[in-house]
């Protein structure tokens, strides 16, 4: 089931730049690099900005979340080679659409566990 859900981020991440503007991937290996480390860096780091940005996260109603997303995402583009993020908006939207098409997956796999 790991392996599923990995290569499924994968194909997310090879999908995104036909989505979102501004983004670009190299090929599937880049993107299988990116799934490991996208999940790595929503595991480790991602809690501790959400710690760190509680009360404006409190007064967005959460949405300042999909702020936190998109500059992770916008760091990874920065550390992998053969990802790019161009402009802090297309990784906004990019996190967004990598979450759907999360949210998506997770319910894709959920039914056929049934």
């Amino acid at each position: 089931m790991l392996l599923i859900k990995w290569l499924a981020s994968a194909v997310a991440f090879l999908v995104l730049p036909y989505i979102v503007a501004g983004i670009s991937v190299k090929g599937f290996g880049t993107a299988l690099i990116l799934a490991v480390l996208w999940g790595i860096v929503n595991v480790t780091i991602k809690p501790i900005l959400l710690v760190l940005t509680l009360p404006i996260n409190l007064l967005t109603f959460g949405i300042f979340t999909f702020i936190i997303n998109g500059f992770l995402l916008w760091l990874l583009g920065g550390m992998i080679k053969g990802f790019e993020v161009h402009g802090f908006l297309a990784a906004v939207l990019g996190a967004l659409v990598l979450s759907v098409i999360g949210m998506i997956t997770h319910w894709a796999l959920h039914k056929a566990e049934m």
